[in-house]
């Protein structure tokens, strides 16, 4: 190495050989290779990529995983609903044919079985005795007999099981909604139960009181159910007895299952009632045409009645309004089906 230093001005000017410069590049060179080479070959050499590889695939195994896990649940979950449900199904298939003694429960009547006959004999043979009386021949006061024993008051019966079922559902409603208050709060279902059984309106009241006295003599919650439902044969109940009986097998939150099942029902009750309006039109037409030739069979018997008795005073007359009659049902129920809707 040569050092050449010139004296001249304020400060000395140093000569360096031009060998060490190059080799003071070529090392510098070298050493950024080497550094580059290391960051590039290092994590392959080392085995850290192997690491992360592994650490990555062990994490998605466990994410796979607590996926199959969730996916499992929600399958046996759904398992076990469909299995509940074919219970239920395979229980209401199985029901025995509806007795007169069932019939008179759903229509709130408590009376015996033997009283209903003799109530259905009286009225059968007060019917055809004044046909009778009126101057028909047997053979029309006996089917007058058989029609208003047999016919009326089971038309009655059905009538009044008709419009209690429809007071049981307006109330039925607001029943579920104490309950879902009720279990948000924190009070079991059968508390829940007695506070409908004391303070709900009948004819939900009654059920709901025959509901907590089999409880208290250890009768299961779903057995009790499905006899509030031979009681009341509704869809509305039967949904609610199908809720309480999944809840009971196969758990769940009872509150968010009834809250949906009183958001159908009240949706049920608007469609019901758009229906109604919708068809009054229809309905009173109906009421209209059906009504009209008895009113002008009283209006004539009123103005002339020469004209008219020869229906009822006559053999041919009896004949063709016992046939007009039949016709007259005949149409009344053909219009009834046309404006009624089943949903």
């Amino acid at each position: 190495m040569r050092l050449q230093t010139r004296q001249g001005g304020p400060w000395e000017r140093i000569l360096v050989d031009p060998g060490l410069v190059k080799l003071a590049v070529m090392f510098l060179a070298a050493l950024s290779v080497g550094g580059i080479a290391y960051v590039l070959v290092m994590p392959f050499v080392s085995g850290e990529r192997k690491t992360d590889k592994r650490i990555a695939s062990v994490a998605e195994g466990r994410s796979v995983a607590v996926r199959l896990g969730a996916s499992e649940t929600v399958s046996t979950r759904k398992v076990e609903v469909e299995d509940a449900l074919k219970e239920l199904e395979a229980k209401q298939k199985s029901k025995k044919k509806v007795t007169l003694k069932s019939r008179l429960r759903r229509a709130g009547l408590n009376v015996p079985v033997k009283s209903f006959y003799i109530a259905s004999f009286v009225c059968g043979a007060l019917t055809g005795g004044a046909v009778f009386l009126a101057g028909s021949g047997p053979l029309v006061s006996g089917c007058a007999f058989f029609a208003s024993g047999l016919g009326l008051p089971r038309w009655l019966l059905s009538y009044l099981a008709k419009r209690r079922q429809k007071q049981f559902v307006i109330e039925f409603v607001n029943a579920i909604d104490i309950i879902v208050r009720g279990v948000k709060t924190g009070l079991p279902l059968n508390d829940c139960l007695k506070i409908i059984s004391q303070e709900a309106a009948e004819p939900v009241r009654e059920e709901f009181v025959e509901i907590v006295e089999q409880q208290a003599i250890g009768v299961p919650l779903g057995k009790a159910f499905d006899r509030m439902y031979d009681h009341m044969p509704l869809q509305e109940v039967n949904f609610f007895s199908i809720v309480i009986a999944i809840q009971q097998q196969t758990g769940g939150n009872l509150s968010e299952a009834l809250e949906n099942l009183s958001s159908v029902l009240r949706g049920r009750q608007r469609l019901h009632a758009k229906i109604k309006a919708f068809s009054a039109e229809a309905t009173a037409s109906a009421a209209i045409i059906s009504s009209l030739p008895p009113v002008v069979l009283v209006a004539l018997s009123v103005i002339n009645p020469k004209y008219i008795t020869l229906l009822w005073t006559e053999d041919l007359g009896r004949l063709m309004l016992m046939c007009s009659a039949v016709w007259m049902l005949c149409g009344v129920l053909i219009m009834r089906k046309m404006i009624n809707f089943d949903f």
